[in-house]
Order: structure tokens, then sequence, then C-alpha cells
């Protein structure tokens, strides 16, 4: 599957918040979103996931426009973990990863052996498992974001789109569901904080600054302390770990190099 966005304006309140972004994914690749605060990543994400309506520009799945496909469609071929999510109803754990079934069911059809097994593998997956009972409402900020996931997979998508999928998750945790994402083999565009992360995980990266796709390309070639410098306004190394060999940033505070 690939997913492509072209040229997309997204405007809010009569400002461009998203100008002129194109980016892709490519089949079964990990592609990381990158940039600051207010940078448009989650503006961006929001217009692929069909929250925001574009000005201008298109999005496709497999080179279908996204607004011409029924929302179970895409609900069958896309799967999102947004940043925020607001459940006024208390459900259990069970129940909410179970919602990730509702687009692969006809209207009133009632949840199959087949249904329960795949939440059940989903929340295993995501070291949730023994939570299945538990009220939604009463899960810390991580352990909701380890079960937004748990639904996402049951929906057994080709592609998925995270919104800074490690919010509130301690490092184990981080690790965790990164390793469970890449696992997957499937598509995945995701917005992330963490460069470290990025460089550990993602095959592609593109960088935001200001509404605006600045820098794009594979993470060791992109990633460096001048781009950093400039998208971040901070200071840092890029060097190479002697271990795993792959490019690591160090940050400098600013006593350090201000």
């Amino acid at each position: 599957m690939e997913l492509k966005a072209t040229d997309v304006v997204v405007r809010l309140s009569r400002k461009d918040i998203v100008k002129q972004a194109s980016l892709q994914v490519k089949g079964r690749q990990f592609v990381g979103l990158l940039g600051p605060n207010g940078s448009g990543k989650t503006t961006l994400l929001k217009s692929v996931y069909r929250v925001l309506k574009p000005a201008s520009g298109i999005i496709t799945l497999d080179d279908t426009d996204i607004t011409r496909l029924p929302h179970r469609e895409s609900a069958k071929r896309m799967g999102v973990v947004s940043q925020f999510t607001n459940m006024s109803f208390d459900f259990t754990v069970e129940e909410v990863v179970l919602m990730g079934r509702a687009p692969h069911k006809k209207a009133l059809s009632r949840d199959t052996a087949e249904d329960f097994q795949i939440v059940e593998d989903s929340l295993r997956r995501v070291n949730m498992l023994e939570f299945r009972d538990r009220s939604f409402l009463t899960l810390s900020g991580g352990e909701k974001q380890r079960i937004l996931l748990a639904r996402t997979l049951a929906q057994q998508v080709d592609m998925m789109i995270l919104d800074e999928p490690t919010n509130h998750l301690d490092i184990k945790y981080q690790i965790q569901i990164m390793d469970v994402v890449k696992s997957l083999n499937i598509g995945v565009l995701a917005a992330l904080h963490d460069l470290n992360l990025t460089l550990m995980y993602c095959d592609y990266v593109y960088v935001m600054k200001d509404g605006c796709v600045v820098a794009h390309g594979c993470p060791e070639q992109i990633i460096t302390s001048e781009l950093i410098r400039e998208v971040y306004e901070v200071d840092c190394d890029v060097m190479r770990h002697p271990k795993t060999g792959k490019l690591n940033v160090v940050y400098f505070s600013q006593s350090e190099w201000g």
C-alpha cells in the first residue's frame, strides 16, 4: 500500500498551518515526521486521517483520493493512534480494543470468537492483557496509549498513522511500542519528537518547520547537528555508537554552547 500527500495546504482560522506539504509512504516503509511543536506535524496528520480537510492538495491511498473512500473502507486500510483521546463513557479495556474490529463488521453484527482472539493477541503484544477487565478511564496516560495502539492492531490494517506514539511512556515501553510497530511490517507514518528513536526505527524522514517540509531523506543523511540547530534551535553532536553502529544525538545545554 502507498500513502501519498501532494502539495497539501491546511488552513485554520484563515491561516495556513500546513503549506504545500508533500510526503509519501511506500509499501512497508516506516516514515518519521519530525519538527518542533507548532511546526504543523499533527495538523498534517489530521488531514491524512480525515479529521481536517485540506484547503488544497490531494492525499491518496494506492492512487485513490481518500475523500472518495467511504470512512469504513479507509478504516479497513488505515489505522490511527492519535496524540489525544477523550473518552466520556466508561468502557473496559477489552471493549475499547474491540472497537478496532468495527470496520470489519456489518451493522448490529455480534462480536465473534475470532474478534475476541484478535483482541487478546493485540493486548498481549502491548503487554496489557492482564488489564482487559479494567476501566479504560482508570488507566494512566501511558497505559491508555498502549491500549489505543492495541485497538489499532485489532483493525489489522496495512497502513498506520501515529501521532507521537511514545507520548506519556517511560523508556522501556517506548522501545517496546516501537518494536511492536516495526515488527508489523506495514506502512507507518509517525510524528516523532525523539530523534534517537527516529534514528533507530525509521527508514525515511520528513522534517517540518513553520508548516513547510524543509528536508527529507534517509535519517542518517538528514539528521545532522546543522539541521537540528536550524529546526530545533539547540546545539548537539550526532555521533555513531560503537556498539550498535547507529547514529545517536547528544544534546548540550544552553550554558554549554550559548
